[in-house]
């Protein structure tokens, strides 16, 4: 299903371009490294983006959003990355709409959709991954046990991200026990959950522990203990939610490929700028093959991350199924960010491991994009088996 309504032209997403890059000088690298330092929330960018429309342009305009595509989403959370920021705090409010966009009721959309695009709601965070389950999503526990006005959930999730900052959250639970199933993707349901009546009504049911991490990501650990969750908190068909996750997972690979594709910018324009200045035994080290080369190596993989990035938005936005497209786009961009990083940091040397440089912090986060949201080995699973036909290795 195509829910993008206003797709932008060449011209227009330049000016979108122009417009992000413009809107992240207010935003410098000192802002992100503070931020880092003090393992904050980037609660005043986060707000200043929602209230320009750029975290609803997913949302249809008859809700209140602009009804852009993946591509000028993509667009946006590039950019950001390529300014020196990180979007972990915010990207979620895009990867999880399509879900509730495709699937939610009428009623669920009219409710949530316009205060989401107004400002009024944040919508950031996703609960689905357990510590035991790991990337096997059916295995998981957590169960939403069905009463007569609605389910009472319990359970353990890990890697839920932003929940501290959600007003809303997205949780993936069983509605029927594993071995009463059939095939083990069924009997996942999944519920939006207004976090708001949660926190004023039943403050015990939701215990939240804060993950440190190497980078400065807003993840925790979270219990759900009796939780009464209303009826109308199901999206779509019971027991059909793990299909549901798996529509969003391919604009989630886009949409944080982008981000690696930003940050892969970001290393080249840094160590470009470095290597055209810096000047050691009377010349500039750019002029050494040995400097000059790995930026140039780095170069060309981000750009060709970003070439199929582009074809996997182009087709998503058309409805067309792109799990071949998104899943390489994933791979390659989270390669070629790692590549760039590393050429950065041998072309400033030892600054480059300085903080008031902002290299090594970019290099600690863009590490992410090898492991998250999926595991690189865990899509050359996919090429294998869905691609290229081979033989399923898990």
């Amino acid at each position: 299903m195509n829910i993008t309504t206003n797709r932008l032209n060449e011209e227009q997403r330049m000016q979108l371009r122009k417009e992000i890059r413009h809107f992240c000088e207010s935003y410098s690298n000192h802002y992100w490294r503070e931020l880092d330092e003090q393992r904050a929330y980037p609660y005043e960018f986060v707000d200043a983006l929602t209230q320009q429309g750029y975290l609803s342009v997913l949302i249809p305009e008859e809700y209140g959003g602009k009804g852009y595509g993946i591509m000028e989403a993509s667009i946006i959370l590039e950019e950001i990355h390529r300014a020196g920021g990180h979007a972990a705090g915010c990207h979620a409010q895009m990867y999880t709409m399509g879900a509730l966009l495709k699937h939610g009721s009428e009623a669920q959309k009219m409710k949530y959709l316009p205060l989401i695009a107004k400002g009024d709601l944040r919508f950031q965070s996703f609960s689905i991954t357990e510590p035991e389950a790991g990337s096997n999503t059916t295995a998981i526990k957590t169960f939403a046990d069905k009463t007569d006005d609605g389910y009472v959930v319990d359970g353990h999730k890990n890697w839920t991200s932003r929940i501290e900052q959600s007003d809303l959250l997205m949780l993936l639970a069983r509605t029927t026990q594993r071995e009463e199933v059939q095939k083990k993707t069924d009997g996942i349901s999944l519920f939006l959950i207004d976090l708001r009546e949660i926190r004023k009504n039943q403050p015990d049911s939701l215990i939240v522990e804060p993950v440190t991490t190497m980078f400065n990501y807003a993840t925790n650990k979270v219990w759900y203990k009796n939780m009464h969750i209303p009826e109308d908190a199901l999206i779509g068909e019971e027991g059909k939610g793990f299909k549901y996750v798996l529509d969003g997972m391919n604009a989630e690979r886009i949409l944080l490929a982008s981000e690696a594709v930003g940050d892969g910018y970001f290393f080249i324009d840094e160590a470009v700028k470095y290597a055209s200045e810096r000047e050691v035994f009377n010349r500039k080290i750019g002029s050494n093959q040995g400097v000059q080369f790995p930026i140039s190596k780095a170069y060309a993989s981000v750009k060709a991350s970003e070439v199929v990035r582009n074809m996997a938005a182009d087709q998503f936005d058309q409805g067309m199924a792109c799990g071949e497209l998104a899943n390489t786009a994933k791979y390659l961009s989270s390669k070629a960010s790692w590549e760039a990083g590393n050429a950065c940091i041998d072309t400033f040397g030892g600054n480059g491991f300085v903080k008031e440089y902002n290299i090594e912090r970019k290099f600690r986060e863009t590490r992410m994009y090898q492991v998250a949201p999926v595991n690189n080995n865990m899509i050359l699973s996919y090429i294998g088996q869905h691609v290229l036909k081979m033989p399923r290795t898990y």
